[in-house]
């Protein structure tokens, strides 16, 4: 299979531009994706972008990584309802680099081989670049009829907030950023996210229009869940790249959780594993679903990639400790199980007010567990909190010094896979 093939079976082309295929079949083709530094660190719906880096990259291709310092300062309007909050270039200058250290661990920057990758900013290229030279180096080939044309600048000037003019240049600045890459890095290709087909075909006509030359393009889907709850989110927010945000258990955890049919689609874009390994695996799963072969192998594999599999270890260490021995009382669980539980979420609270006595409704808020008493009262009288592995049925309960662990600590399960160890000082 050549690369678009590879990538078609694997559910990751959704539009792609008429002869994209035959020009990278044709020869070795430079291509880019941009990631906007609005964080210090990726999320897992920048994970898509950076395999479709990877892939291409392993089928002979040499790829560039656009981290946004310009673009970031702007706000890209696709898919948006409302204009975003701009960054100083304080915060910028700090994403960009927490974004540059990640992409750096993913894709061989080694300058040794033809194809390496490169890191590109497109600030280095708009800095000197003044207003009045881009309106007539830029803007006049571009018409606004053209513009307004694009579905994510329709639906902006058909909502109730409509558009900033800054906004609605975005496709313009962007568009230069693929001229600039044709132009000096030879790079003929530009990748990204289905939202992004407008800004990034913006980039093809001003190549055509402003140098007459070709230039090509694809798109991936948008990942969805199933339930039709957002890709990457949890009730503690996003899910990150960086450990420091969500730890390589928590990350383990994500993909563990999948449902079937998300896990039978995530499966082929979240891993490089053959079709014919997939194909078997897929019918595995669906002979003994309760294996849950497809979630293991795909949270297993990911987790590989990110993190490594020293955390991966540590990440199936804890779900052991957590999960494998659940009848087993949490008494049996040593201080060192306890603390070196990577992934469960820590929390301090005061021993004297345990000692005191204090009712589990107040416990669960004023440890942070919920953000209020009103929605800790409705889980544990749903069922839904444990402590040290014995079911909360009641409000009723007091946490004194009984149920210190080791005198030290208490193990709460919220729900059924979020944990929680309060030690207490």
């Amino acid at each position: 299979m050549n690369l678009i093939q590879e990538l078609r079976w694997r559910g990751m082309i959704q539009d792609i531009m008429p002869g994209t295929e035959e020009q990278l079949n044709k020869e070795m083709t430079s291509a880019y994706i941009g990631f906007d530094p609005t964080a210090d660190s990726l999320h897992i719906g920048s994970l898509v972008p950076i395999l479709l880096l990877v892939h291409l990259q392993k089928a002979g291709h040499k790829p560039f990584a656009l981290v946004g310092g310009a673009t970031g300062m702007v706000g890209d309007p696709s898919g948006k309802s409302e204009e975003r909050n701009l960054l100083s270039e304080e915060v910028l200058k700090r994403n960009q680099e927490g974004v540059k250290k990640q992409l750096m661990q993913y894709l061989d920057f080694d300058p040794a081989r033809p194809n390496s990758a490169e890191m590109v900013n497109n600030y280095d290229w708009f800095k000197d670049f003044t207003f009045l030279h881009f309106i007539r180096d830029v803007g006049k080939h571009i018409t606004v009829n053209y513009m307004m044309s694009k579905d994510s600048v329709k639906k902006r000037l058909e909502g109730d907030s409509g558009m900033s003019f800054t906004e609605f240049t975005y496709q313009l600045v962007q568009g230069f950023d693929f001229y600039w890459l044709y132009k000096n890095k030879n790079c003929k290709l530009q990748m990204g996210g289905s939202d992004q087909w407008g800004n990034i075909v913006t980039g093809t006509e001003l190549i055509r229009r402003k140098d007459g030359g070709e230039a090509f393009a694809f798109t991936c889907p948008l990942i969805t869940k199933a339930d039709g709850g957002k890709f990457g989110k949890t009730e503690k927010g996003n899910v990150w790249l960086d450990p420091q945000k969500t730890t390589p258990y928590q990350f383990y955890q994500f993909w563990l959780n999948a449902s079937d049919e998300d896990a039978e689609k995530w499966i082929k874009i979240f891993t490089f594993l053959t079709k014919d390994a997939i194909d078997i695996l897929i019918h595995e799963h669906k002979m003994n679903p309760a294996s849950r072969t497809l979630q293991k192998t795909l949270a297993l594999e990911i987790t590989v990639f990110v993190h490594g599999k020293e955390e991966l270890e540590k990440a199936l260490e804890t779900t052991e400790k957590l999960f494998a021995n659940q009848n087993a009382p949490a008494e049996s669980l040593s201080v060192d199980d306890l603390e070196q539980m990577e992934g469960v979420i820590k929390s301090i609270y005061e021993k004297n007010k345990i000692e005191a006595g204090i009712d589990i409704v107040s416990f669960l808020a004023e440890t942070g567990i919920f953000p209020s008493k009103g929605e800790a009262r409705k889980m544990v009288q749903g069922g839904g909190v444990s402590i040290n592995r014995k079911k909360a049925g009641t409000a009723d309960i007091n946490i004194d010094a009984a149920f210190l662990l080791h005198k030290k600590y208490i193990l709460v399960q919220k729900g059924k896979k979020n944990y929680y160890l309060v030690e207490a000082i």
